[in-house]
């Protein structure tokens, strides 16, 4: 996502879902958040200013520590969409190419 599309978002607010997970995992910061969650500080960071967004890996790490779910973690930031869109690339394979350029069927 673009930083226009997450800004634009008037509900989306991923400070309060991290708020809520410091506060349920009886943390001081954002800096014992990232050893929690074993992410590098600069994540939670992007994340807190929204240059970067709550990734689907992310939202499992948060679920698996604090034993919230996926939706509850996501109703959280402000996140209530019930379908997602995916592109037309995602989920379709990439064409196969064969190093030599050509293929030989001669023996």
């Amino acid at each position: 996502m673009t930083q226009h599309t997450l800004t634009s978002q008037e509900s989306y607010n991923p400070n309060h879902l991290l708020d809520v997970l410091i506060e349920k995992l009886n943390l001081k910061n954002d800096a014992a958040l990232c050893r929690a969650l074993e992410v590098a500080p600069p994540v939670i960071s992007k994340i807190r200013h929204r240059s970067l967004p709550v990734g689907a890996s992310m939202l499992i790490r948060m679920h698996e520590v604090s034993q919230m779910s996926v939706r509850e973690l996501r109703d959280l930031m402000g996140d209530r969409r019930t379908k997602y869109r995916l592109s037309n690339v995602q989920g379709k394979p990439k064409p196969a190419t064969s190093s030599s350029g050509a293929i030989n069927t001669a023996s």
